[in-house]
């Protein structure tokens, strides 16, 4: 059960992009399972990837496409769930090449304006019978209004759907921004087992588009992790179509940062409903650490306590276990750290100060913070003015149920 997180009941269309949602029979639930997110005239497009070296192939065929395209060349986007295409050689290469071409055909546009993505099981190769069935489907289903149904399609293990839309006003004109994105599981930063789409209306030049999204991202989706394992798949895209007609946003507009603001809550919604729906997850954990020397130092302490399997076992026992949080800041790696100026927060309760335990900590309230579904962890290092947090779960047996059976 998904901690704290519903379905959205509409998501709202932006002007010049239509989607379609079919089963193309990959996955043997016979769900939906095949995407395409379309745009009626070539959109500016923005994307970052997975730092895993074993990326999969249509990570590589989507990053050769957009060198190609350039910024005003993308058609399409072409996502699958129930395969990943991911250590296939050079036959993965070809049939994700071989897909392209078929959609390319069905829309009337060049291959190289198709971006390709997949999500599923490792190592096996598309069902390519069932790409052009569903592929051939495709035309006679986009539509606006299909966001729901495409949040659904691109779904593996996750139990909800994620999908928000956002509105703002940019030189007197309503601008949209609507995205949706899976991610259930090997969920980590650079990237993780997640896609994320999201399409806007605005202008915005090239340059900056691709700016908005990678500072977004840094803040959401390279912020969360369930259990410390970077996928070979993950992407997060951005589509700005143009329609809107706004003035073409860049880095010297008054209004950039209505824009950034705006893209930043998208990209942070999504990033934290992929949390809240964790492989297992019975509890969604901010963890922020505060008074660091440097934010990369900052990230480091909050990663070790977030990955931590006894400090993630412990958040599911509802188990106030604090020496387990203590011990991962201590083996963080921080450089020369005086322990005496820590302090350790679940959320307004002290149970560390300067090192020690608070004099007015108790067990009974540590537990009442346990108990609850939704918890912030805080460390002070004091030792300067940076920050960082993130996101994560804990780790319960439904996680190991959900990955022990996942290819059965």
């Amino acid at each position: 059960m998904a901690v704290g997180l519903t379905e959205a009941e509409k998501i709202l269309p932006v002007a010049g992009v239509k989607l379609a949602a079919v089963t193309a029979g990959i996955k043997k639930s016979r769900q939906p399972d095949m995407v395409v997110i379309a745009f009626e005239n070539t959109a500016s497009c923005a994307a970052t990837f997975t730092r895993n070296a074993f990326c999969a192939a249509p990570v590589t065929l989507a990053k050769e496409n957009l060198s190609k395209t350039g910024d005003k060349g993308i058609r399409a986007l072409l996502i699958n769930s129930g395969n990943a295409n991911a250590g296939t050689g050079s036959k993965g290469m070809d049939n994700a090449r071989q897909s392209c071409q078929w959609l390319a055909d069905e829309l009337q546009c060049s291959p190289e304006q198709i971006l390709p993505f997949s999500t599923g099981v490792i190592g096996e190769q598309l069902p390519m019978d069932a790409m052009l069935s569903g592929i051939k489907q495709i035309s006679q289903n986009l539509s606006a209004d299909n966001w729901l149904a495409a949040a659904r399609g691109i779904m593996t293990t996750d139990t909800l759907y994620k999908a928000v839309s956002k509105t703002i006003s940019i030189d007197d004109r309503v601008i949209t921004i609507s995205g949706i994105a899976k991610g259930s599981g090997m969920i980590c930063p650079n990237m993780a087992t997640m896609l994320a789409f999201i399409t806007t209306d605005a202008s915005v030049e090239h340059e900056f588009l691709q700016q908005c999204l990678s500072a977004a991202v840094e803040k959401s989706f390279n912020s969360i992790t369930v259990d410390g394992d970077t996928s070979t798949n993950d992407a997060c895209v951005l589509i700005a179509s143009g329609e809107a007609g706004n003035t073409v946003l860049d880095n010297n507009s008054a209004q950039a940062a209505v824009f950034v603001d705006a893209l930043h809550d998208v990209c942070q919604y999504l990033a934290q409903a992929i949390i809240r729906d964790g492989e297992g997850a019975t509890k969604f954990v901010t963890v922020t650490v505060a008074q660091a020397a440097a934010e990369a130092e900052a990230r480091q302490v909050a990663y070790t306590i977030a990955h931590s399997p006894l400090v993630k076992t412990a958040l599911f026992a509802s188990d106030p276990n604090w020496g387990r949080i203590l011990a991962a800041v201590g083996r963080a790696g921080v450089q020369q750290l005086d322990i005496s100026g820590v302090n350790l927060f679940l959320d307004d309760v002290c149970i560390v100060r300067n090192g020690g335990v608070d004099a007015d900590y108790t067990e009974d309230r540590g537990q009442r913070v346990m108990d609850r579904s939704e918890i912030t962890i805080t460390v002070e290092l004091g030792r300067g003015d940076e920050s960082a947090t993130v996101w994560t779960s804990d780790l319960s047996h439904e996680y190991v149920r959900i990955n022990a059976e996942y290819r059965s």
